[in-house]
């Protein structure tokens, strides 16, 4: 039940009172025998965070993958920087000469902006050079694990048609209570509802509000990705042509070991445009879908950049005093 039990809790967890019930009802099992296998996965560090996910953009951020060339002696102080800032949520040494490679976001009202907070940060770590990767064009976002070994290779990508919402107060305060960790609890929403003044109707139906207006990306549990067996992952990069990047984006984007795929800007110092991120069991088994990617795709300028140590992962926690604390510090 446990891989099954992985794979749901980050696929389509559900937002009702009682959702570990939900959970043992579809895999054939009791509330408690969910919550107990739940509680041991978070004790063992598998599940990292269960929180809605939330689309960056559309909350008003400013964000981009960024990478920074840091002389080796300086990596560890420069990684302590880059992690002190509230909008970094991952950051990852790989094995590039571009070698520290982290997310960031910044809130609209940022006074540094996303330019200049990476100016500070390239000052403040004396990083020797830096590239700034804004997202040109979204083919996939999708962290689902095949934790079962069940699932088929490619996956159907489809296009999201989203309403439009005028966000409300009450929007912004369900959004400040979904982005925090589940308790691991028969009733986890309670304490939200009740912070809320709200019922159970009304909470999750705000949830659905949000995420039929693509504010909500989805409510799910993200999983430790080497301690559920992943033990390996590479962010892929492509040279594509221009007039190719919305076909390939998207046939890249239908292998299920991708997680992420991003059309980016190129530069002299990088011609990569096309990013896919793919995870496997082993770093045999993520070189061995780059090269399906590549034969299928007839591309044959691209690089594979394995991750050598996580610095930082974590949400990123919308709507925080520490990003102004942050540039208040360091200014």
């Amino acid at each position: 039940m446990r891989d099954e039990l992985l794979y749901e809790m980050q696929n389509a967890f559900p937002l009702t009172p009682r959702p570990f019930a939900a959970l043992a009802e579809r895999l054939g099992s009791s509330e408690e025998e969910v919550l107990d296998s739940v509680r041991k996965l978070k004790e063992e560090k598998i599940i990292r965070q269960t929180s809605a996910i939330f689309d960056t953009k559309r909350l008003g951020y400013h964000s981009s993958l960024v990478a920074f060339r840091v002389p080796e002696e300086r990596i560890e102080e420069a990684a302590e920087i880059i992690n002190s800032h509230p909008g970094v949520s991952h950051n990852y040494l790989r094995n590039h000469d571009f070698n520290i490679w982290f997310t960031l976001a910044v809130p609209p009202e940022s006074c540094l902006g996303l330019e200049g907070t990476v100016e500070r940060l390239k000052a403040l770590t004396r990083a020797e050079e830096a590239i700034i990767l804004p997202t040109l064009k979204m083919f996939k976002i999708s962290v689902k694990l095949d934790t079962t070994g069940k699932q088929s290779k490619k996956e159907k990508v489809h296009k999201r048609e989203f309403k439009p919402i005028r966000m409300k107060a009450k929007h912004y305060a369900v959004i400040r209570e979904l982005q925090k960790d589940l308790p691991i609890v028969s009733e986890p929403f309670a304490d939200a509802v009740r912070r809320l003044n709200m019922s159970y109707d009304e909470l999750f139906s705000i949830a659905g509000e949000l995420k039929e207006a693509g504010v909500m990306r989805r409510y799910a549990s993200i999983l430790n990705h080497r301690k559920a067996g992943f033990t390996a992952n590479a962010m892929s990069v492509w040279k594509v042509p221009e007039e190719q990047a919305e076909e390939l984006g998207r046939q890249i984007a239908e292998f299920r070991a991708v997680s992420h795929c991003y059309l980016r800007p190129s530069y002299p110092n990088w011609p990569y445009n096309l990013f896919a991120m793919v995870h496997a069991t082993s770093q045999e088994a993520c070189d061995g879908v780059i090269e399906e990617i590549a034969k299928e795709t007839g591309l044959t300028e691209y690089g594979k950049l394995y991750s050598t140590r996580e610095f930082k992962k974590q949400r990123l926690v919308y709507f925080d005093p520490a990003f102004d604390e942050w540039e208040r510090q360091d200014a």
